[in-house]
């Protein structure tokens, strides 16, 4: 009798540690899932969605994502979503409590968290989406706050919607896309902007994000995009369609954004759903490749099939990737952590749980492809 209590004593202990660090196995057995923000775990919220994840300047991962209190409904549909964060510092394998980093009051919502990490100034930038339901409904403010301190602190709002859009735009559909921009080898900050009535437009600031602008210059078909620089210094724009063809859609500029070449990407298959790109490493930054990675739901139809590929020729091909997780998946975040391996951050399970994995290239490439510290210029 005494042994069977204490069995049952040492599995509550198990089950408990469980429950608290969401950690579990998938995809045979060699990924580590925490799972960071799932609803079914706080009875006030509705649930999570929209994961936005970077490597501040000094190795510590910052998680973003929406708190949807009332329902699962985007920006125009609720009165209540906040913007939380957890942070790791040591590589994801354990993460702080959550955090609510904006929270207006009710009836104003801040939705669509997106970063970029100035290596320069070394501040992290954080972009949502804004609307007050009870005075401005359907009306979107685009916001930047930003932190020094690698996301302990954060400054107050700043509303750049003047700076960024058009007037008249004012009553458009027009958001910040979801999880994060970039910094060009000039210093440049880069981002982009979907206006749903006149396309998709890059932004980006000259100054370290004491001032943005608007460059002028539409991109279709494009949705929720995200933009890499590639290694001869031009731009190219990895984008959702929403026109049911099953590709992603590429643009490439070779003069910062005054023009664009556009094409269907069969090799990358997409239900129309927001994804990721990232550059993971450079020759000329002192590595032996340049690499590119991409993550999406890897499904003409559906959102599904999580899988993350690599690019040794700046996005003209593709692996056949690495599926992470085969079931329900959707948005995603990738970033390189400071040890160089793979972190992702996505939404698994419809919106369920919004999970954090981590791998080595290594891993990735079943053994054709490792990591190896830069070379000392």
């Amino acid at each position: 009798m005494r042994n069977s209590i204490v069995a049952f004593i040492i599995l509550l202990i198990i089950t408990s540690c469980s429950a608290q660090n969401k950690a579990y196995q998938i995809s045979d057995g060699m990924i580590q899932i925490h799972d960071l923000f799932n609803a079914s775990t706080n009875d006030s919220v509705a649930c999570y969605r929209i994961p936005a994840i970077v490597t501040a300047p000094n190795g510590d991962l910052i998680a973003t994502i929406d708190e949807r209190v009332p329902s699962c409904g985007d920006l125009k549909w609720s009165k209540d979503i906040n913007i939380v964060m957890r942070r790791s510092e040591d590589n994801g394998k354990t993460w702080s409590v959550i955090e609510s980093i904006v929270d207006f009051p009710f009836g104003k919502s801040a939705s669509d968290p997106s970063m970029i990490v100035d290596q320069i100034t070394k501040e992290i930038f954080l972009f949502y989406n804004y609307m007050n339901l009870d005075t401005e409904k359907d009306i979107y403010y685009l916001h930047v706050m930003k932190s020094a301190d690698n996301g302990k602190t954060w400054s107050e709002p700043k509303d750049i919607t003047s700076q960024i859009a058009k007037p008249e735009w004012h009553g458009d559909f027009k958001f910040i896309t979801s999880g994060r921009g970039i910094q060009t080898s000039n210093g440049k900050l880069l981002h982009c902007m979907v206006n749903l009535n006149s396309g998709m437009h890059l932004f980006g600031s000259d100054d370290h994000g004491e001032t943005w602008f608007l460059i002028d210059t539409p991109i279709a078909p494009a949705d929720e995009s995200k933009v890499v620089e590639l290694v001869d210094g031009s731009w190219m724009v990895n984008a959702r369609g929403n026109d049911k063809k099953g590709v992603r859609y590429i643009h490439t500029s070779s003069d910062e954004g005054k023009t664009w070449t556009t094409k269907a990407e069969p090799q990358l298959t997409d239900p129309g759903c927001n994804a990721s790109i990232v550059r993971y490493t450079a020759i000329k930054d002192g590595y032996t490749n340049n690499r590119l990675l991409f993550a999406n739901a890897n499904s003409e139809k559906g959102r599904k099939n999580m899988t993350v590929r690599v690019s040794y020729d700046e996005g003209k091909t593709w692996s056949d990737g690495k599926t992470i997780y085969k079931g329900p998946s959707a948005y995603s975040s990738l970033t390189v952590l400071k040890n160089g391996d793979i972190g992702l951050f996505f939404e698994k399970d419809e919106y369920t749980a919004n999970v954090f994995t981590s791998f080595s290239l290594e891993w990735l490439t079943d053994g054709k492809d490792r990591y190896e510290e830069p070379k000392k210029k």
